[in-house]
């Protein structure tokens, strides 16, 4: 008897892998559908995931890492994931969805769109096939919006000051979402901060942000400096692009500090 062949979408909690869990829920009435949990999310990831299972109808799988972020740190020496050693993407998110997708042959639905020049996740394991349904059918970003609007989700909450999904201190995160982190969820900054580690006579510093501390960041001051070069951005977005909505304009107002690509299996 041969293998069945399984689908799975691995939903990050951002607007394009929803937009397509959206888009294939009557095309592949067989889906799977799969979230990997870090337990660092933002509390505004987890209501919309909620409100998404109720709209497919079906169970989200949460795949929790046999061990969380806390153990892995201090296996690391307190030294955080960036850019350059990304650990938390593949002991917290990779390895997780590849135990749970085993030795089947699997067909992984990837939400790269028609107008995006990347690949996204691709594993090594030989039973999974990459599928983007959204480049074979031409769908882009006006695409996204309208499919989330029409299905009546939306945008997830933290689009109002955030544009990638993924961990509450995540390293991608650009200085002026720092300051919408600390200014919504004041909490959840201090445990970023504590994260961080700073000894000058041991030529330590582990920071989520190059060259600067959230303890710097946080000064009432550089929050004024970093807010009011946010919001020229906008302002001369706004005006160049008068066609776009205001949480497009935000978004790539944000891109003007800082365009690196994150981990798309984080911030699909």
């Amino acid at each position: 008897m041969s293998q069945r062949t399984r689908h799975i979408l691995s939903l990050s909690g951002g607007k394009d892998s929803t937009a397509l869990a959206v888009y294939m829920r009557n095309r592949v009435p067989e889906m799977e559908y799969v979230f990997c949990d870090t337990q660092k999310e933002l509390p505004e990831t987890y209501e919309y995931l909620e409100r998404l299972q109720v709209y497919l109808g079906k169970p989200i799988h949460r795949l929790n890492a046999e061990r969380g972020f806390d153990h892995w740190i201090e296996i690391f020496g307190g030294y955080l994931p960036s850019a350059r050693m990304r650990w938390c993407t593949k002991l917290l998110k990779i390895k997780p969805f590849e135990q749970f997708v085993g030795e089947e042959p699997v067909f992984s639905y990837i939400g790269i769109r028609a107008d995006e020049e990347r690949e996204g996740y691709i594993s090594t394991k030989p039973n999974i096939t990459p599928v983007y349904p959204f480049k074979e059918d031409g769908i882009v970003e006006a695409d996204v919006y309208r499919i989330l609007e029409e299905s009546g989700l939306g945008l997830p909450k933290y689009y109002e000051w955030r544009t990638r999904s993924g961990c509450y201190f995540c390293f991608f995160q650009r200085r002026a979402e720092w300051v919408g982190l600390l200014e919504r969820h004041p909490e959840l900054f201090e445990k970023a901060k504590q994260y961080e580690k700073i000894e000058i006579d041991r030529g330590i510093r582990y920071t989520w942000t190059d060259h600067e501390s959230l303890a710097e960041l946080e000064k009432p001051e550089r929050i004024r400096e970093i807010k009011e070069k946010h919001r020229k951005q906008i302002q001369q977005l706004g005006k160049s692009v008068p066609g776009n909505k205001l949480y497009q304009i935000f978004g790539a107002a944000l891109d003007e500090e800082d365009d690196t690509e994150p981990c798309l299996i984080c911030h699909l």
